[in-house]
């Protein structure tokens, strides 16, 4: 299966750099609304057969320009959602809580899956969630699927589970706004990584001067 994790367009928080994990959570801003709006054309080459989204409205607005351009369903599921903030719920996340949060989000990615987030969910608890959505997805026998999830978990399920994503990786290279990870595999065989927000992904372990992380746009 061909699978495409998509973070959602700019949000209010995404803009007062907040940690904003809560259900329904906020919709769009302006500039997210356009973002959503661009996101057809920017996959206009994948052959989308199955369109996913979380729990929370930020990817149902990302989603329903593309949904409405293919005739798709789309599919709401909790366990792509971001990872819970916890006792770290919309404090600042230019700040050591922030720090907090991605150490502890990475540390599951290196295998610490047993660490929990301080008032929140466990490694194992994440991983499990995200990997039954995409275990459904590849069931559903779907060539290519696309997921409108979020930024923390997009980057922290694939240093997981792709073999050529690492930790390093995935820290260095935060996901902009629609920003889309290409994967190829099965949750049987696993997954590649082929493109991370539009560049050719450099397996683990071998990239050079020549491969180095491109630029960050988060927000």
């Amino acid at each position: 299966m061909r699978l495409l994790l998509v973070r959602h367009g700019q949000t209010p928080a995404n803009v007062h750099y907040l940690l904003d994990t809560a259900v329904p959570g906020p919709g769009l801003t302006e500039l997210g609304e356009r973002q959503a709006a661009a996101l057809p054309q920017a996959l206009v080459g994948e052959d989308i057969e199955g369109l996913y989204v979380s729990s929370l409205v930020r990817t149902r607005l990302t989603a329903a320009p593309l949904a409405a351009a293919r005739g798709l369903d789309v599919l709401v599921r909790d366990g792509i959602r971001e990872i819970a903030a916890g006792d770290l719920e919309m404090l600042p996340g230019d700040s050591e809580h922030g720090e907090l949060y991605m150490r502890t989000v990475f540390a599951w990615a290196a295998g610490e899956v047993g660490l929990r987030m301080p008032g929140g969910e466990s490694g194992t608890e994440f991983l499990a969630r995200y990997d039954a959505v995409v275990a459904e997805a590849a069931a559903s026998g779907a060539g290519t699927v696309a997921m409108v999830s979020h930024g923390a978990a997009i980057r922290t399920w694939v240093a997981a589970r792709a073999d050529n994503v690492d930790v390093p990786f995935a820290a260095a290279h935060r996901l902009a706004n629609t920003g889309t990870v290409v994967l190829e595999g099965t949750p049987a065989d696993g997954w590649k990584a082929l493109s991370w927000a539009g560049a050719t992904v450099v397996p683990a372990g071998e990239a050079g001067p020549a491969g180095q992380p491109l630029a960050d746009h988060d927000g």
